[in-house]
């Protein structure tokens, strides 16, 4: 079993139930064992600044697919919960974003792929959720605590647990 961390994203309709639903799928169609789950949290627009908030969460999930087979059902589960990106913007508004952030501890680069992720560095939204969760998991040679340390978490709000 391969060690996985995604980053969940959305600002389109009611995304901390989409997330509740969408994990789940993801799981199923990846064959997949949550490790962990963080809190959502509520996130300035990145990119894109003229639009709503994000919620953003992250997770850890073991699996047997290989990287390019879990883009995939990623990228499925997105289409299922109305994901459209020949119709969005760059870093638009979006109901589900579902990005591979990394996988055990492969680098790779692909048209399809780039692992890890190739911004994580750069996204405290998605840092902070994941340091909740697995703060001392090293991704390319360093640890997710440490990389956040160096960037602001400024305007990230963790939002209260649902019922």
């Amino acid at each position: 079993m391969a060690g996985a961390l995604i980053a969940l994203g959305g600002n389109v309709g009611d995304v901390r139930a989409t997330f509740a639903r969408a994990i789940p799928d993801l799981c199923r169609a990846a064959r997949a064992k949550l490790v962990a789950r963080s809190s959502d949290y509520l996130t300035p627009p990145w990119g894109d600044l003229q639009q709503p908030a994000f919620v953003n969460a992250g997770i850890s999930i073991e699996t047997e697919l290989d990287p390019k087979a879990l883009l995939s059902v990623l990228q499925d589960v997105e289409r299922k919960f109305g994901r459209d990106r020949s119709a969005e913007r760059r870093w638009g508004p979006r109901p589900l974003d579902l990005d591979l952030i990394a996988y055990d501890d492969i680098a790779m680069q692909s048209p399809e792929l780039t692992l890890p992720h190739p911004r994580l560095f750069e996204r405290a939204f998605v840092l902070v959720p994941l340091a909740e969760i697995t703060p001392d998991r090293v991704v390319a040679g360093r640890t997710v605590r440490v990389a956040l340390a160096k960037l602001s978490a400024a305007g990230i709000e963790r939002l209260p647990n649902m019922d």
